[in-house]
């Protein structure tokens, strides 16, 4: 119960992130992606470093650099690139490959085994998610369809080296996403001071639009993202990302008058299926190399210990 308990708290945020797309459209001024990716990280990464009061030390200055680069400063344009690029569906369908991508990278940085049951339900969570989003008109655009793999390539790497970096004693979810919100945002200011500038005009709706994606779509939701990272395999909570374009088809239909076919149903079902699967990480016999008693490993009345009194943590 208390990883199911870990798992929704997760899937909240990409849940939440697909309320984005129709945020974005329906109530901030067009043509400043770049403005609102920066409105996005910046003040939400501030609060996060004032309310926690945890800076980075050592080698966490440079891991909160790369980690807010390939996780907000960079995901964030490349994201906003191939939605105005692309049809709402491809660059969904785009997205949807990072559980793939996750699996192939936990096996190159996390030393993990080759999982054939992650790659099979990832392909199974794309081709639910391309059913519900895709529509026969979507055309491919050269520049849209790079930002949108770059974009999924960029957060595949950045959740799997916070799988792999974890985080310093001591510091909260909140802090470690106040690092990398900071530090994206920082990158990203530069960048939008010179290639695009403020908006002319923000009345109360656009404010209202910035406030939501700035603390419940960047601190809330990477708070509950990055902890979930702490405490669950990294390739399940990737799977959970495909909660994102599920959410703003349901939005689609709820509030902009949308129709979902009986495709649209089934890729539903079989994106949910394969996000239920992808929590579940087949068992695997223990080889005699590894059994516990090669191992030099008793284990005496359900507590698990090693020959020098060292407590072992299940894993």
């Amino acid at each position: 119960m208390g990883t199911l308990r870990v798992t929704l708290l997760t899937a909240i945020a990409p849940a939440v992130w697909g309320t984005t797309y129709m945020a974005t459209t329906e109530m901030l001024p067009p043509g400043h992606p770049l403005f609102a990716s920066l409105v996005r990280a910046l003040p939400a990464g501030l609060l996060a470093i004032a309310l926690t009061r945890a800076l980075p030390m050592g080698a966490w200055w440079w891991r909160s650099a790369v980690l807010g680069v390939l996780n907000i400063g960079a995901f964030f344009p490349l994201l906003f690139v191939a939605a105005y690029h692309l049809p709402g569906g491809i660059a969904a369908t785009l997205g949807a490959a990072q559980p793939l991508i996750v699996a192939i990278l936990v096996v190159i940085i996390l030393r993990e085994p080759l999982s054939a049951w992650r790659l099979s339900w990832g392909v199974v969570g794309i081709i639910g998610v391309a059913l519900v989003v895709l529509r026969s008109t979507a055309t491919l655009d050269a520049v849209g369809v790079a930002a949108g793999l770059l974009g999924t390539v960029s957060m595949g790497f950045g959740v799997t080296l916070t799988k792999k970096w974890g985080r310093p004693a001591g510091v909260p979810a909140m802090g470690l996403a106040g690092w990398q919100l900071t530090a994206g945002g920082l990158f990203l200011l530069p960048i939008t001071l010179l290639f695009e500038g403020v908006p002319t005009s923000i009345d109360n709706t656009a404010v209202t639009g910035y406030l939501w994606l700035g603390l419940i779509g960047g601190l809330v939701t990477y708070t509950l993202w990055f902890s979930g990272i702490a405490r669950l395999p990294v390739a399940s909570v990737a799977v959970l990302g495909l909660l994102s374009p599920l959410a703003a088809a349901a939005l689609g239909a709820l509030l902009l008058g949308q129709t979902l076919g009986a495709a649209q149903m089934v890729g539903f079902a079989l994106a949910l299926t394969a996000i239920a699967a992808g929590q579940i990480a087949p068992s695997r016999k223990p080889s005699r190399a590894t059994a516990p008693h090669s191992l030099g490993v008793h284990i005496i009345e359900g507590d698990t210990r090693a020959e020098n009194g060292d407590h072992v943590e299940a894993a």
